[in-house]
């Protein structure tokens, strides 16, 4: 091979070698938007698989406690200061609307009613809220009739009373949606309802702050739990359905009052919505010096 003929073969591969280069960065450069776009749904993806796993936070709050018989068998255990309850990937228990009574004293029978009372008819289908596992599947005749008892990973434990039919049985694991028994009227029931509670621990949480059965959907991602925040509701409910006057009448009047707060809202624009001053808002949802509030989060007023 002449020096001639050496000189063009190494331009011709000098040639090939660049074409191969300028092709692979146009590869890349193609590429670069899809990865970063990958990357970030997997970013996403990845952080709710995380949440998922970090979120069972049921074991610890518990102490392991385990009990197949009895509803409330949590005397002892202390209740935490606050506690973040995450509703996200959630299932409305039936798709009725009607809420027939209420959280809170019932005069007519003298004493607390611990959840709320939704109409549905025997032989409706009743859904797990959230994924779970079944606590307990049993008939109390003298209360809930047959009911049935799932603890989630988020905290909470759902209670479903006077059911006609119970379908799941004690640890079984049950996904958000699930059907877990049929509507009734057994027990200490006057007409076919669904009676729901939802528990931290021994204390029941009015559903409707977590739970908007009108429209079909939970109040927000998050509820955070305060001890003695629920109490105080429930002793301002007592004065209220007792005919309590005056003052005490006003307070109850603005007891069960919460407010959703939606994206672009200020502590000032809420406040002036809701014809209230800031520093009550402020200080009744305990917002401190600094108050930060985010878009699903609710706020007492």
């Amino acid at each position: 091979m002449t020096i001639k003929h050496t000189h063009r073969l190494l331009a011709l591969l000098s040639l090939m070698l660049a074409w191969q280069g300028v092709a692979a960065q146009d590869l890349i450069a193609e590429q670069a938007p899809i990865d970063r776009r990958l990357k970030a749904v997997d970013s996403v993806t990845i952080q709710r698989l995380i949440d998922r796993e970090d979120n069972d936070l049921s074991e610890e709050l518990y102490e392991d406690a385990w009990n197949t018989t009895m509803a409330h068998p949590y005397r002892g255990i202390e209740m935490p200061d606050s506690f973040k309850i995450d509703l996200r990937d959630f299932c409305m228990p039936t798709p009725s609307r009607n809420i027939t009574s209420h959280f809170g004293y019932r005069p007519a029978f003298r004493r607390q009613h611990r959840g709320i009372d939704i109409k549905v008819y025997t032989g409706d289908t009743i859904r797990a809220a959230f994924d779970g596992k079944v606590r307990v599947s049993t008939f109390q005749g003298s209360g809930y009739g047959h009911f049935v008892v799932i603890r989630h990973p988020n905290g909470l434990e759902t209670l479903y009373g006077h059911l006609s039919k119970r379908l799941v049985e004690p640890n079984a694991e049950v996904k958000a949606g699930d059907v877990i028994g049929l509507g009734g009227n057994t027990g200490r029931s006057y007409g076919s309802h669904l009676h729901f509670e939802t528990r931290l621990l021994s204390e029941a949480i009015d559903p409707k702050l977590l739970f908007d059965f009108p429209n079909q959907d939970v109040t927000g991602d998050f509820y955070v739990y305060r001890r003695g925040a629920n109490r105080a509701s429930q002793a301002q409910a007592v004065a209220a359905q007792s005919g309590s006057k005056g003052k005490g009448r006003d307070v109850a009047r603005n007891a069960g009052h919460y407010y959703k707060v939606k994206k672009g809202d200020t502590i000032y624009s809420i406040a002036k919505k809701l014809g209230i001053n800031q520093k009550q808002l402020i200080g009744n949802n305990s917002l401190g010096r600094k108050p930060k509030i985010r878009p699903g989060q609710i706020l007492r007023y």
